[in-house]
């Protein structure tokens, strides 16, 4: 009996840990999709977007082992991912300009759909801490909610004083992006990809490619529309 509790205990400081250290990624989309929400409706997207990202997950979680060893899927998420952090980069300071509602649910979209694609190593991480174990797994995927809410309020009061963050959080995206297109089943068996110094390459120009697409398209709207760029800022 003790050493089953025991084992249990063992079970979910795992999946505490687990949690505290995969929550990050997740925290940093969610600030920068609420960032230019307006007061009260900000507090209304982080929680509604991080409890929106822990049902996908547990969406996710019934079906991720199977549904990522179709070949290309990850390769497909990962370009979707890049789009949605030059999308963020790129919807800095236009959200105003949107009715309210209109601009809470267009972060709540791009939360749930950039959250099911970087999940992956937590679903997978929390499922094998669990063994299995669907309330150990529900209970990982809850307990998430509160540390992703706390990590994106962190993070937009940090963006506030350093916007720079943004364009970090962004290339973190891209980052992630890399990393997931060489875990794609078509390039799993690529033996010489399947080294540190192939992630970190992938991870890097994952990286670039969201700053450098981001910044020609802003720079392509200054130089369509300067007066519309010198009203926003």
């Amino acid at each position: 009996m003790s050493s089953s509790i025991s084992a249990l205990a063992i079970q979910i400081i795992q999946i505490i840990w687990i949690d505290v250290l995969l929550s990050g990624d997740n925290a940093v989309v969610i600030a920068l999709a609420c960032r230019s929400l307006p007061g009260r409706k900000k507090n209304i997207g982080l929680v509604l977007g991080a409890s929106a990202a822990v049902i996908m997950r547990l969406l996710l979680t019934v079906i991720v082992l199977n549904l990522m060893t179709i070949p290309w899927l990850k390769i497909v998420s990962a370009v979707l991912l890049i789009y949605i952090a030059v999308k963020l980069l790129l919807d800095d300071g236009e959200s105003h300009s949107m009715d309210e509602a209109a601009s809470l649910w267009h972060a709540i979209k791009l939360i749930v759909i950039a959250d099911v694609i970087m999940s992956l190593d937590n679903v997978i991480a929390v499922a094998a801490a669990a063994r299995g174990s669907f309330p150990l797994i529900l209970f990982g995927l809850i307990l998430s909610i509160p540390l992703i809410i706390f990590t994106s309020q962190l993070f937009i009061a940090l963006i506030e004083r350093f916007r720079a963050l943004i364009w970090a959080g962004a290339a973190l995206m891209g980052w992630i992006a890399g990393e997931l297109c060489l875990t794609d089943p078509i390039l799993s068996d690529v033996s010489f990809l399947q080294n540190d110094m192939s992630n970190y390459t992938a991870s890097t120009l994952g990286a670039f490619s969201v700053l450098i697409i981001a910044g020609l398209l802003r720079q392509r709207n200054i130089n369509t529309n300067p007066l519309s760029d010198d009203q926003s800022g």
